[in-house]
C-alpha cells in the first residue's frame, strides 16, 4: 500500500509530501485546486508517459516518488521476474529532466516503463469518474469473472494453449503456401535437378578436368620437353647421371684416402640416386603420353557442361553447382512429401484445438458459476444505494471459435426499473447508475483480488444524499481489507474518511501553486460545513458538519 508520496515541481505543484494510513483516506477540494494533479503524479509513478509540459519550473527537473508496503501481497516473484530488487518497504522513484528526458527507479535500480508499468498494475488499482463506462467493456468484464472465479491459472493455461494452437495454424499455412509455390515449379524444378544429377558432380571434378585437358591438349610439347629432359639426364658420357655417376666414383675413391670426405660422398650419391629416379620417372611420363583425341573430347564436352551449367546457375565453381542441387532436392522433396506433411500437420492442430477445447469448457464453466454470486452481491448493494429495483443479469453460452478470452460469450444485462426487462448495461446504465454499479463490483473484488490500494477518483458523480452515505459506507467497509483513497466532492462520504486531505491553490507574487494539508479535528468541522453548501461559521452547518464526523 501507498505509504509515502513526494511531487517536486509537478504542474502546480512545488514540493510537497503526503504520508497516507492504511486504511481510508478523503481528498477534497475546489474543482481545480489540483486533485487531479495528484492523480496525475501517481500515473506518472506507475508507469505512464512524460509530459515536458507537466515540469513547473522548466530549469529544474520534476521528481514524484512513491513508498510502498509490499510485504503482504505475495510479489516477490513479480520483482524476480522482472529482475528488481525486492524490498518490503519499496521505493519507487520517476523524474522528468528539463531535456525531457524521462528515468525511473525501482529500490533505486533503473527499470524501463514497461517493468514499472508491469509492477504499477500489482500496487494501485486507479479508478477516475471517467472509468465507470468500462464496467459495459467485454474485457474489464471478464476480468471480473475471472477474478471472482479465481481462474488465474486456468486462464494463463489456457492463454499458452492457444498460442501454441496458432503457431501450429501459421505453421501449416506456411506449409501449404510452400505446397503451392512447390507445385507451380515442380516440373521446372525437376528438370534442373535431373541435369544436375546426369552431370555426376563432385568436388574437385572441375580441377581434376581441367588438368587432363590441359595435359592432352599440349601432348607434342609435353613429349618433346620431356623427351629433351630424358635425354639431358641420362645421355651416355654426357648426361647428368653419367657425369654424377662419374663424381661419385672419384669421390668414393677420396673418401677411402681422406675419411673427412666422407659426408661429401654420402651428398653427392643421395644427389645421384635422385637423379637416377628423376630420369626413370621422366622416361616414364614420356612412355605414357600419347594422344588421345576421343578423351579429350570428352573431357571438352564434360567441362562445357559444367560452364553451362554454372552460367545457367550463376555460380562459378562446382560447390556451388551442388549446393544447388541439394536446394533443387529440398524443393522436389516438398512436393512429394507434402500430403504427409500436411496430414500430420492438420493431424497436430486437431488435436491441440481438442485440448484447447477441454480448457476452455473448464473456464467457461467455472465462469458460469460466479455469475449468480456476481448477480445477488450487486443486486443487493445497488438496492442499498437507492436502486431497490436493479437487476444485473451475467448470461453466458459456450462457442466453437476460440479468443484471447476463450471460447464463450458472456453479457452484462441490466435493468434498473421494476418490470423493464435487462438490456446491454453500456446502454441502458446511466451515470449515476454505473458509479453505483462500479462500486459494488469494486467492494466485490475486493473480497477476491489482493491488491495493496484502490483510488476512487470522484466515483460518487451523479449521486448524493442517503446514496452517498451508503457508497461512504461501502467504502470504508472496503478499507478494512485494502487502502481505499477517495477524492470526493460529497461532504457525506468526506466525513467517514479516517484521515483528510485538503488540496487548496494560493497566489503568492502572481505565481499559483497547490498545496495539499492533513484536516484535523475543527479544520475537518469546517471543510465538510464549506462542503455542505452552508455558512461555515453557523452553528448549524457545524453541527450538520460535526453529525457526519460522528
Amino acid at each position: 500500500m501507498l505509504r509515502v508520496l513526494g511531487i517536486k515541481n509537478f504542474a502546480l505543484i512545488e514540493d510537497i509530501s503526503l504520508e497516507f494510513t492504511d486504511n481510508f483516506s478523503i481528498i477534497t477540494g475546489e474543482t481545480g485546486a489540483g486533485k487531479s494533479i495528484i492523480l496525475g503524479a501517481l500515473s506518472l509513478l506507475l508507469g505512464k508517459r512524460a509530459d515536458l509540459n507537466s515540469i513547473r519550473n522548466s530549469e529544474k527537473k520534476c521528481v514524484i516518488e512513491g513508498h510502498f508496503s509490499v510485504g503482504a501481497f505475495s510479489l516477490k516473484t513479480l520483482f524476480e521476474d522482472l529482475d528488481l530488487d525486492y524490498e518490503e518497504e519499496t521505493i519507487i522513484r520517476r523524474e522528468i529532466l528539463p531535456s525531457g528526458k524521462s528515468r525511473a527507479f525501482v529500490n533505486d535500480t533503473p527499470v524501463k516503463l514497461s517493468s514499472l508499468s508491469e509492477l504499477g498494475v500489482h500496487l494501485i488499482d486507479i479508478h477516475s469518474q471517467h472509468e465507470t463506462l468500462s464496467i459495459g467493456n467485454q474485457d474489464y468484464q471478464y476480468d471480473v469473472l475471472d477474478t471472482v472465479a479465481q481462474n488465474s491459472e486456468l486462464r494463463e493455461t489456457y492463454s499458452q494453449n492457444l498460442k501454441l494452437l496458432n503457431t501450429f495454424k501459421k505453421a501449416f499455412d506456411e506449409l501449404k503456401s510452400r505446397q503451392i509455390k512447390a507445385d507451380e515449379a515442380y516440373d521446372y524444378n525437376v528438370f534442373l535437378l535431373s541435369e544436375l544429377t546426369e552431370a555426376n558432380l563432385k568436388t574437385g571434378l572441375q580441377e581434376e578436368l581441367e588438368s587432363t585437358q590441359s595435359k592432352l591438349s599440349h601432348v607434342e610439347e609435353l613429349q618433346e620437353k620431356l623427351g629433351q629432359s630424358y635425354q639431358q639426364l641420362d645421355e651416355e658420357s654426357i648426361g647428368v647421371v653419367a657425369q654424377l655417376r662419374e663424381i661419385n666414383m672419384q669421390l668414393r675413391k677420396a673418401s677411402q684416402l681422406d675419411p673427412n670426405l666422407g659426408e661429401l660422398h654420402q651428398r653427392i650419391e643421395s644427389i645421384l640416386i635422385e637423379a637416377e629416379d628423376i630420369s626413370s620417372e621422366t622416361q616414364n611420363q614420356l612412355e605414357s603420353l600419347d594422344a588421345d583425341p576421343k578423351t579429350l573430347e570428352e573431357v571438352n564436352e564434360k567441362l562445357q557442361l559444367i560452364y553451362s551449367l554454372q552460367k545457367k546457375h550463376h555460380v562459378s565453381d562446382v560447390a556451388g553447382l551442388l549446393e544447388v542441387k541439394e536446394n533443387l532436392e529440398q524443393q522436389v522433396s516438398v512436393k512429394e512429401n507434402a500430403e504427409k506433411e500436411l496430414n500430420q500437420a492438420e493431424l497436430q492442430i486437431t488435436e491441440q484445438e481438442q485440448k484447447l477445447s477441454k480448457i476452455a469448457k473448464a473456464l467457461y464453466e467455472s465462469r458460469e458459476k460466479t455469475t449468480s454470486i456476481i448477480s445477488d452481491v450487486v443486486e443487493k448493494m445497488l438496492s442499498e444505494l437507492g436502486i431497490p429495483y436493479a437487476r444485473l443479469l451475467v448470461k453466458g453460452n459456450l462457442t466453437s471459435t476460440f479468443n484471447s478470452r476463450g471460447a464463450d460469450h458472456f453479457e452484462w444485462l441490466f435493468s434498473a426499473n421494476k418490470g423493464s426487462e435487462p438490456q446491454d448495461i453500456k446502454r441502458v446504465a446511466s451515470g449515476g447508475e454505473l458509479s453505483r454499479i462500479t462500486l459494488a463490483v469494486k467492494s466485490l473484488l475486493a473480497q477476491y483480488d489482493n491488491l495493496p490500494s484502490i483510488i476512487f477518483d470522484e466515483i460518487d458523480t451523479g449521486v448524493s444524499g442517503d446514496v452517498a452515505t451508503k457508497m461512504g459506507v461501502i467504502m470504508k467497509k472496503m478499507s478494512g481489507s485494502l487502502q481505499v483513497i477517495s477524492i470526493t466532492h460529497l461532504p457525506q462520504i468526506a466525513g467517514m474518511g479516517q484521515q483528510h486531505f485538503k488540496v487548496y491553490k494560493t497566489t503568492e507574487n502572481e505565481t499559483t501553486q497547490s498545496n495539499i494539508k492533513v484536516l484535523k479535528d475543527k479544520e475537518r468541522v469546517i471543510e465538510l460545513a464549506e462542503m455542505l453548501g452552508g455558512d461555515k461559521t453557523s452553528e448549524s452547518a457545524l453541527a450538520h458538519a460535526q453529525s457526519l464526523l460522528k
